[in-house]
């Protein structure tokens, strides 16, 4: 029997690394996206020892324009093909919109948003080609709302959301399932990044969750090919 292989972006870290550990462990081989190039070289090696899987190790910057097209031409190249696709690469910024960092914003956009609607292009048309596959998109609970001092964040998540439902229903039918996932507030490192330790009301007013739990209902939920969870 073919052993399948899964593709996670965003796996240095956090709900990734957590996802990427969780997928060895059921036998997947991986393919494990992101910009760190130390970590993810680290993880491969890791996984291959602990759990006997192939681990592929693509530096790739998703924020850049065609990244996307490249992580997929490249695998196509040697002949890899991902049965599962994790849409994971996400950051988040706290602030004033008209007092931020632009740039940032504008990177926030491209990775949040482009780089998951084009790897779901790619991936998903070759999944709906073949007949099967499935697609786990982590959005978050903030997709439920607006988020002043997050706006930026919050509008990505939500269209991660509305993004996902609306390939459940176009893929169903070619044997492809779409799940988005809305964890709450999790440890990974976000709010450091996102600068917004102890100011946002979301992660301040409910108990974070560990990144490997958060991973491991997204997982369950990805196998039974449930649309949101």
């Amino acid at each position: 029997m073919k052993t399948k292989t899964a593709l996670i972006t965003g796996a240095s870290g956090g709900i990734g690394l957590e996802l990427a550990k969780l997928f060895a462990q059921n036998k997947y081989n991986l393919v494990l996206v992101a910009r760190s190039e130390d970590k993810l070289i680290a993880l491969k090696n890791q996984l291959e020892k602990e759990y006997g899987v192939k681990a592929f190790a693509v530096v790739k910057d998703l924020t850049l324009d065609g990244s996307a097209k490249e992580v997929f031409d490249y695998l196509s190249e040697q002949n890899i093909t991902v049965e599962i696709l994790v849409n994971n690469a996400g950051f988040g910024d706290y602030g004033e919109f008209l007092s931020s960092d632009l740039k940032k914003q504008d990177d926030m956009v491209a990775l949040n948003v482009r780089a998951l609607m084009d790897m779901t292009y790619y991936f998903g048309g070759a999944m709906r080609n073949r007949g099967e596959g499935k697609i786990l998109n982590i959005a978050s609970l903030a997709a439920m709302s607006s988020g002043p001092y997050m706006s930026v964040y919050y509008a990505t998540k939500a269209f991660v959301l509305s993004f996902s439902h609306a390939m459940s229903k176009e893929l169903k039918k070619h044997g492809v399932t779409v799940t988005a996932l809305l964890p709450g507030p999790t440890y990974t490192g976000f709010e450091d990044v996102a600068g917004m330790s102890g100011k946002c009301t979301l992660f301040s007013k409910l108990r974070p969750m560990q990144a490997s739990k958060v991973a491991k209902v997204g997982y369950k939920a990805l196998m039974k090919g449930k649309s949101l969870k």
